[in-house]
């Protein structure tokens, strides 16, 4: 029956007028029809099932379908690597005969890719006649018309056999459908006037807390109406023609969207959504690290000479505080010149502290004991009349963060509520979990709140309402933790007071204390160092030198309960490919580089895995691989 099934598909997409393959994962056809052969004259050697991309690539090459080319071999490498990182596409080009088509792609999720082969040769005649031919357009209308007569006529022919093939291919749609269900984007088309009239069921995967079946539902319903407001104006150019690509953040579930419309032609409009928000957040740290740099390159020069002026000032005071016969109240002058000295000194340290290279260290951290030692430390910096309240309602599991660095903007926030509390008032520390992708600290006060000038320009580095008592350094170095972590810093006033959350990434610690280590590292040298490192922590090592290696026992050893693996290994292939199929197994994945921090590879890895920056020590690695040991 499996095998009937089979042949009846198969002679439904021989019927298709287009010319489809699907190759998989390992770049192997899987399937194609009668006109892809056709197309390209293809010999039947290379349509059979299991037949490599590089193989039909080289026949094409080599018979001219793709022009001059100088070297098939790096043309054949070129291609191979593209479509290992194959992404959703259209393009149109003219073959070496002459015969213009068009090639769609769209990847699987299992790996591998559809394409749709299609000829528009005659479609782009028509377009050249209408833009060249406009004094004869009547009579070459008629003549097109009757020639496209001619061919709807031959289509007519095949509607019968597409009627059978349809109830045929029943069975096919039904598990084309639950492969786009499974697919993690969401896959839509809406009508002329915004109604769904399809989906793979995957907008609430994508957007939490939306429906999944929303057939017939009109966009604004299903989205919200904040979601829609942010994405009509896109949907209008659609509309239009246009193929708007855009990202834009859910307030509700705080998650990063980015997409994709893509016109029907015929009113309707494709909608393709992927949720982004971890491929932002390394994104923004980088970009505040940009900042910092730019930030210590202008005011390392002017702190070094200012802290010259204040050093010589600093050393003729005391001088002439040691000379004998000061008038009456010169003393008191000199102690002021003094300490104003030394309050400069302290705001250069605060400055050097904000510019300088204060990388992001996450470990693996215990929330509820961390909150626990955050409170008792901060209860004995405020005066008995300020009630302090500490909520925690975090994952038990430990989190990957920078727990120095949170502590201290923490700490940063609450002495910043006691100051707008006066000597008496109420602040409360919240932590709470949003969409299980955000830790939200929420800091409350019983102060004032904000002046408009504060909300406007808090966060601006010297900007203070505490006169001669403040920096103005305090909330942008808050802010300056948030970006470099990925997240953000928000203030608001409310009712009873003012309100600043910081919001970070949640990070899960990979759960694993002693067991087997899949170490992946090319340099013998440094493979025995992290080998030595792992082992001293009683763990025991499987090693491998390249992508393909790791990726192997990966498939055969059952019993590897992590992979820590360089991120650049020598090859085409990267650790980012073993990081992956790491996750695909249920393993836990740590990456190192020696590659800068702003390097693209390392930037798009920090979306996939934690990842140690080369060098590092044995006890840097122990805060990733050993969270059960933390607080």
């Amino acid at each position: 029956m499996t095998s009937k099934r089979a042949d009846m598909t198969t002679a439904g997409l021989n019927l298709i007028a287009q010319a489809l393959t699907i190759y998989d994962e390992e770049l192997k056809l899987v399937v194609s029809n009668v006109p892809f052969q056709q197309m390209f004259d293809l010999p039947a050697a290379l349509v059979a099932p299991g037949t490599t991309f590089a193989e039909t690539i080289r026949y094409l090459a080599e018979r001219g379908e793709y022009g001059d080319i100088k070297d098939i071999d790096v043309f054949i490498s070129e291609r191979i690597t593209q479509a290992r990182a194959f992404e959703p596409h259209y393009m149109e080009r003219t073959r070496s005969n002459g015969r213009q088509i068009s090639v769609e792609g769209s990847p699987l999720p299992m790996g591998g890719w559809v394409a749709v082969y299609t000829d528009i040769t005659d479609i782009k005649a028509q377009e050249a006649l209408l833009r060249s031919r406009s004094d004869a357009l009547s009579e070459e209308l008629l003549s097109r018309a009757e020639e496209l007569s001619a061919t709807n006529r031959e289509l007519a022919a095949t509607n019968t056999a597409l009627a059978e093939t349809k109830r045929q291919l029943t069975r096919s749609e039904a598990q084309m459908r639950l492969t786009t269900e499974m697919m993690p984007a969401h896959i839509a088309h809406v009508d002329r006037d915004g109604i769904y009239t399809f989906s793979n069921r995957r907008l609430s995967g994508v957007l939490p807390g939306r429906p999944s079946d929303i057939r017939g539902l009109h966009m604004r319903d299903a989205l919200g109406e904040g979601a829609y407001d942010r994405i009509k104006p896109h949907l209008q150019k659609a509309y239009l023609g246009e193929k708007p690509v855009f990202e834009f953040t859910d307030k509700d579930s705080a998650r990063r969207l980015r997409v994709a419309f893509t016109p029907d032609g015929h009113g309707g409009v494709y909608i393709l959504s992927m949720d982004v928000t971890e491929e932002k957040q390394p994104r923004v740290a980088q970009q505040q690290t940009s900042r910092r740099d730019l930030a210590a390159q202008m005011t390392s020069g002017l702190a070094h000479d200012f802290s010259n002026l204040l050093t010589i000032i600093m050393g003729l005071q005391g001088r002439l505080s040691g000379l004998s016969g000061l008038p009456e109240g010169a003393q008191d002058l000199i102690d002021s010149t003094l300490a104003a000295a030394h309050r400069g000194g302290d705001l250069l340290d605060r400055i050097g502290d904000m510019t300088a290279a204060r990388p992001y260290r996450a470990h693996a951290v215990n929330l509820q004991n961390w909150l626990r030692g955050l409170e008792t430390l901060a209860r004995s910096s405020l005066p008995d009349g300020i009630v302090l309240k500490v909520t925690g309602d975090g994952p038990d599991h430990p989190q990957l963060l920078d727990a120095g660095m949170l502590q201290d903007a923490l700490l940063n926030m609450i002495l910043n509520a006691r100051y707008a509390c006066g000597e008496a008032g109420t602040i409360k520390l919240t932590m709470t979990l949003v969409a299980q992708t955000w830790l939200d600290f929420t800091v409350r006060d019983t102060g004032p709140g904000f002046s408009d000038a504060a909300l406007e320009r808090a966060l601006e580095p010297f900007f203070t309402t505490k006169g001669r008592d403040g920096s103005g350094l305090g909330l942008p170095m808050v802010y300056d933790m948030a970006k470099l972590a990925g997240g953000d810093l928000k203030l608001t006033n409310t009712e009873l007071g003012a309100s600043v959350t910081l919001r970070i990434p949640l990070r899960a610690a990979p759960q694993f204390t002693e067991g087997l280590v899949l170490l992946v590292e090319d340099a013998p040298d440094l493979r025995r160092d992290f080998r030595d490192m792992l082992t001293g922590m009683g763990h025991a090592v499987l090693e491998a030198s390249g992508v393909e290696d790791a990726v192997s026992l990966l498939a055969d050893v059952k019993d590897i309960e992590l992979v820590l693996s360089d991120l650049n290994l020598g090859e085409e292939k990267t650790g980012i490919d073993i990081a992956r199929a790491a996750q695909d197994a249920g393993v836990s994945v740590i990456l190192m580089t020696s590659l800068p921090r702003d390097a693209p590879l390392n930037i798009q890895s920090r979306t996939i895995a934690p990842v140690l920056q080369k060098p590092f020590g044995a006890a840097r690695l122990a805060d990733l691989i050993a969270p059960v040991a933390v607080a």
